[in-house]
């Protein structure tokens, strides 16, 4: 194994040893071979590193880590020194082509399957620019910079809901820019600060440490701040580019980094180019929902599996400030790993809106463990997307987001258990096929068919498509979990959501058409006139649920034969700093709802994909470990604390 040093004093002409370092990480990088550690240590470097070669297996990773103690920071930003005044407080600058070489953000727009631009609108660029490390708004022309008002409110385009700016997120600070054939010209208003003193940052490159072809394997980055990359919109029919990312590739690790100021999307696990990209925006013969289908077969032809692709490990990173997500992936995330994170920010600037937001937006998450990641201030948490197979969404904090889960035409099994969801809006189903074990969920629950959509479901713990179905809805599993009652006013907008009052609610009342049992779900089939297909068509899938706590208006469903209705509850998430406390106010009769240990073998096997709840291996799964990281005793209270009890109590949760 060979250390190889990096520094702000160094040379590429140099040995890359500790004694004479490279001066750049990509000089280092193209001499890095399995086994060896790269060690780049304190200062800034302003460059896109884009790996040569990957490792050989997990024992013969290329390991990219930040000195012990010391700050790195990788920018693909650069800094700009040249501006001069243009009126008020408005400055501009002049820069030559040759500073973006064949890539120029301010040209590049954010586009492609998916986006959504209001008829008319301008489109957005991939540039920005950055004051003292915070990021400027685009605007449409240069008479817009002059007088820009302050923005103290944003219109979330999914809720409908218009939501407040935080005060410390609030800002006239916007830009705008001309590209000509030779030079890129950038106003911007400063709001009096003198951009020529202060840190003033411009992007530059699309990627901070991303490798220009797939399958280097085996790559681990610890231990950086990465931060300022114009990253284009990642939807699941294209090349998907990130901040970071392995570029289709198996088994890299990202960890203890912080992670910011992406234009779209921080980190990417997602696909590449050669399974389609952008089709249904460039060819416009047929939807994106058609060409998404085929990438999954295309991705089967050039190997995806879980020998090549896959089985990352995104840990202990801050991720916060992002355009579109924190985390992406579609076909390239399977059978990965994302746990500890603290995402935070993301989407929240809204400069631009399209179907593919949230900080952790995954496509085809097979055998995926989210775990332990507090995840707030997002325009949307999680949104898994397509083939929720195998996933697991466990011991995670979710709050202050506008949604919190999103689970989208999948067919399970997936499994969610020992999370606090604790937005006004927590959970929404487009799916079926779930578990939720042992939630907390304290706002609004929305269900949802989608008939017009077939989807593909795979075989267990692989990605071998078995077949693929509509989304019929049920076939849910929901045992143990608490839910708070609200107003449906206070999480949706009903004049653009118009949740019904059968699909949207607080508790599980939504499913109260729907069979209570197998046996149930196959008596209404045999009722049916003969047939084959057709039969089928106006019978609910079935539900199972038991051990529920509803409180506050929170309603059952009216199959669950053991639901603990309570008239009164207040649950809230406080955050201090970097600390989180759920703080409950539970009713005496609390106290006489109990919940012995759930496990795989508890929970009904899916309908569609025909597979059973299971860990990775395809042993039963195992659902010991509350949110607090105790092992749940023989009978502990419902809910993701098992030592939770009747009147106030504040537990530290993250």
């Amino acid at each position: 194994m060979t250390l190889l040093h990096v520094a702000t004093t160094g040379s590429d002409q140099s040995s890359g040893s500790a004694e004479e370092p490279f001066r750049t990480i990509n000089r280092a990088a193209a001499e890095a071979r399995p086994g060896d550690t790269v060690v780049v240590h304190a200062g800034e470097y302003r460059e896109w590193v884009t790996p040569r070669r990957g490792g050989l297996s997990d024992t013969r990773r290329i390991t990219y880590t930040a000195a012990e103690g010391e700050h790195v920071v990788i920018k693909g930003s650069e800094r700009v020194t040249t501006w001069e005044p243009d009126g008020g407080t408005v400055w501009r600058a002049v820069l030559p082509n040759a500073l973006f070489g064949d890539f120029n953000p301010y040209a590049e727009e954010v586009a492609g399957d998916w986006i959504v631009y209001d008829e008319g609108a301008p489109h957005k660029h991939l540039g920005d620019v950055y004051l003292n490390g915070r990021s400027f708004y685009e605007v449409a022309g240069r008479a817009e910079l002059d007088d820009p008002p302050l923005r103290t409110e944003v219109l979330d385009n999914w809720t409908g809901v218009l939501t407040p700016v935080p005060d410390e997120e609030q800002t006239r600070l916007v830009w705008y820019a001309e590209v000509g054939p030779e030079a890129t010209t950038i106003w911007a208003n400063f709001q009096g600060a003198d951009p020529n003193r202060e840190l003033t940052e411009i992007n530059v490159r699309r990627s901070v440490f991303h490798p220009l072809v797939p399958h280097l394997n085996y790559i681990t980055v610890r231990g950086f701040e990465l931060a300022q990359a114009a990253s284009p919109w990642t939807p699941p029919t294209a090349d998907q580019p990130g901040l970071i990312g392995p570029n289709w590739a198996k088994g890299w690790i990202i960890e203890d980094n912080d992670i910011h100021d992406a234009k779209c999307s921080g980190i990417s696990l997602g696909k590449e180019a050669s399974t389609g990209h952008n089709y249904a925006t460039e060819r416009g013969d047929k939807p994106g929902y058609q060409y998404q289908l085929e990438s999954v077969f295309s991705a089967r032809q050039i190997g995806w599996d879980a020998e090549h692709i896959g089985s990352h490990v995104v840990r202990r990173n801050t991720i916060h400030h992002c355009g579109q997500n924190g985390i992406v992936g579609h076909l390239g995330c399977v059978f990965s790993t994302i746990e500890d994170n603290h995402i935070h920010h993301i989407a929240l600037k809204r400069e631009f809106y399209g179907y593919e937001i949230g900080g952790i937006k995954l496509h085809a998450a097979i055998d995926v463990a989210i775990r332990h990641n507090r995840i707030h201030d997002c325009s949307l948490g999680t949104w898994l997307d397509w083939e929720t197979q195998g996933t697991r969404i466990t011991r995670n904090v979710y709050h202050d987001n506008n949604r919190d889960l999103f689970v989208e035409v999948s067919h399970g099994p997936y499994l969610v258990d020992h999370n606090v969801l604790g937005s006004r809006a927590s959970f929404e189903s487009f799916s079926q096929g779930g578990a939720f074990v042992g939630n907390l969920v304290a706002g609004a629950v929305w269900l949802v068919p989608v008939l017009d959509r077939a989807t593909p479901y795979h075989r267990p713990h692989s990605t071998q498509v078995a077949g693929y179905a509509v989304i019929r809805g049920g076939d849910d599993r929901w045992i143990g979990n608490i839910f708070l009652g609200g107003s449906l006013a206070e999480a949706y907008d009903k004049d653009r959501r118009q949740p019904g009052s059968t699909e949207a609610g607080y508790g599980l009342a939504g499913y109260d058409a729907h069979p209570s049992s197998f046996d149930e779900y196959l008596s209404r089939l045999a009722a049916q006139p003969a047939g084959d297909h057709q039969r089928f068509a106006d019978v609910l899938q079935p539900v199972w649920a038991r051990d529920n706590v509803y409180l506050a208006g929170a309603r059952p469903f009216a199959g669950e034969p053991t639901p603990h209705v309570l008239d009164a509850g207040a649950v809230s998430v406080e955050a201090e700093g970097d600390e989180v406390y759920l703080v409950t106010d539970l009713p005496a009769g609390f106290g006489d709802a109990r919940l012995g240990v759930v496990g795989g073998r508890d929970l009904p096997r899916v309908r569609f994909a025909d597979a059973d709840f299971e860990e990775p291996d395809g042993t039963p799964a195992v659902i010991t470990t509350d949110l607090t990281g105790a092992t749940r005793p023989a009978t502990a209270a419902p809910g993701p604390i098992a030592a939770l009890s009747a009147g106030r109590s504040r537990t530290r949760i993250w």
